[in-house]
This record gives structure tokens, C-alpha cells and sequence, in this order.
């Protein structure tokens, strides 16, 4: 598995919301889910219901490919950075819900309170803009196949 560059790794790490990107019958929808990102495995964690309307978009079209953003808030163009990513999203089954949930819960020590419906989303390709690494520089990763 081929690594990803540790500037993209970091800049998961210092952010905890996505915006993810879904469509269904060439309708898109986005929304935006708190996440816990797992190193190793490189997986983005979140916790969405049945009932959403992202989450029902995946079920019902049948569609698990999503695409979405994570991004740094800043006026400043020397700043800028962002990360663009696509990949596949599914319930994680037994053997893996139990680490997804000790992860989400350790980042997120209050989603305790409420019932957690989670989702793992195994990207595909992660592109991150970095101008502090020079006006328009892009880091990407892709699945070996």
C-alpha cells in the first residue's frame, strides 16, 4: 500500500469536519460530518444516520463512491491549503466497528450521549493545495490499484 506524504497526513490530522459529496439519479447533495481519521488504515471515520439525506442518497442509489473537501478557512492567499478527496464509503462490520468506535469516541468524547450510526470512507485519491509550500502546490495520493 503506498504511503501518503506526511504533509497530507497532517493536514487530516489538524482538521476534524468534511464536507462530503454524494449523488443520486444526477442529483447531487452535500453534507458536512465531524471525522476521525485512522493513520494506519487510512480511513476517515464519521457518524451519520440512516435517516439523512446523504446517507439514504448512498443506500437507496445504490452509489457508495462519494467525493468532498476538507478545508482551512483563511483570507490569505500564502495560506491557503485544502484537501479534495474521493473514495468509497460502507458500514464498518464487526471486526473493524469496534476500533472505528474506540477512535470517533476518543476524538469526540461527547458523541457518548447519542446513538452513533458510523461510516468508514476508504479514499481512493487525496489531493491536497498547500500555498505554503509555494503558490499552487498539490501533494496527491492514489490507491495503488
Amino acid at each position: 500500500m503506498t504511503a501518503i506524504d506526511q504533509p497530507i497526513i497532517e493536514f487530516i490530522a489538524e482538521h476534524h469536519i468534511l464536507n462530503l459529496a454524494v449523488s443520486r439519479n444526477n442529483q447531487p447533495w452535500c453534507a458536512t460530518c465531524y471525522y476521525v481519521f485512522l493513520e494506519k488504515e487510512k480511513l476517515f471515520v464519521f457518524t451519520s444516520g440512516d435517516e439523512t439525506r446523504h446517507v439514504r442518497d448512498v443506500l437507496e442509489g445504490e452509489n457508495y463512491q462519494v467525493a468532498g473537501t476538507i478545508a482551512l478557512e483563511t483570507r490569505i492567499v500564502g495560506k491557503i491549503r485544502g484537501l479534495q478527496f474521493s473514495g468509497r464509503i460502507f458500514k464498518p462490520q464487526p471486526e473493524l466497528l469496534k476500533r472505528t468506535r474506540a477512535a470517533y469516541l476518543k476524538r469526540f468524547p461527547v458523541a457518548r450521549l447519542m446513538k452513533l450510526h458510523l461510516w468508514v470512507l476508504e479514499p481512493d485519491l487525496l489531493k491536497l493545495t498547500d500555498n505554503r509550500l509555494g503558490f499552487g502546490t498539490k501533494l496527491t495520493w492514489k490507491q495503488a490499484p
